[in-house]
């Protein structure tokens, strides 16, 4: 039995460190790492892949901590893909998600993992979408994959997660234009964090207007859902709002992996519109 397929028997066990060297292994981007992944394909499809997305400093990897714990309480198995930017110095990921949540990293039901961007565009790393074939395989019931934060180019995260969460803040202003082409076309869940600041009310409003003018063509309407991250307030709702999409799209078009296949479609639209 050649090493490939050593770790996928170990993987399919739910062995961490087989997870963490598979991981390993994909990012290096080798013939190994290709052949693992294509073995692990068919042991795929259940785990609910949710993709949490926003600009940058609204608190995204607070609130993934919170929904993290939210899903252990209810007895489900999570793994979080954390991605950070490059560092300049070592070519690796900053980790600041993986520090921010050390209370989980205890936990056995939770594997954490922080890759770098390396300069890729669209949010992710290019191992992300293996990283999260490789969760998906070791019996994770729930991937968090929680995007670096750049922008509006962040949109492939569509070709990977199932649901779309979109993190917002108060006092983001001109920054709703800059995301209007981008994260606010593949949003599935809105979520106005920081909701006890300031004018967190109005800029709920100004999300609501948005939505109304999208050309999206879809019998899911987007909800709003106002957390304090911090607190952990409003994260139970969310979690029920997450739980209500994925009953939608067991019940509309089929299997879960169809519905990322379809809106790759989106990407290239979208990326037309912002180039």
């Amino acid at each position: 039995m050649s090493r490939v397929q050593q770790l996928v028997v170990e993987i399919l066990k739910g062995n961490r460190k087989a997870i963490a060297k598979a991981i390993t292994l994909v990012e290096s981007n080798n013939i190994e790492g290709q052949k693992l992944a294509s073995l692990l394909y068919s042991h795929t499809g259940e785990a609910h892949i949710i993709g949490i997305t926003g600009p940058g400093g609204v608190g995204k990897s607070t609130l993934v901590e919170k929904l993290a714990k939210e899903l252990r309480n209810k007895g489900k198995s999570v793994g979080i893909i954390a991605v950070d930017p490059t560092s300049p110095f070592s070519g690796g990921a900053f980790l600041g998600d993986r520090i921010r949540m050390q209370g989980l990293s205890l936990d056995e039901g939770v594997f954490i993992r922080s890759m770098a961007t390396r300069n890729n565009p669209g949010g992710l790393a290019r191992a992300t979408k293996d990283t999260v074939r490789i969760l998906d395989a070791s019996g994770k019931d729930v991937v968090i994959v929680e995007t670096v934060g750049a922008g509006q180019s962040e949109v492939n995260v569509v070709g990977v997660a199932q649901t779309i969460v979109v993190v917002l803040a108060p006092g983001f202003g001109d920054e709703i234009q800059a995301i209007k082409a981008g994260m606010m076309e593949i949003g599935d869940i809105f979520v106005m964090n920081k909701a006890d600041q300031e004018n967190a009310d109005r800029a709920v409003i100004d999300i609501q207007a948005m939505l109304g003018l999208s050309d999206k063509k879809s019998k899911w309407n987007p909800p709003i859902i106002k957390t304090i991250a911090t607190t952990g307030d409003g994260t139970l709702q969310l979690l029920e709002k997450i739980n209500e999409h994925r009953k939608y799209l067991e019940g509309n078009g089929g299997s879960m992996r169809q519905k990322t296949l379809i809106e790759m479609e989106v990407i290239e639209a979208i990326k037309q519109k912002t180039t």
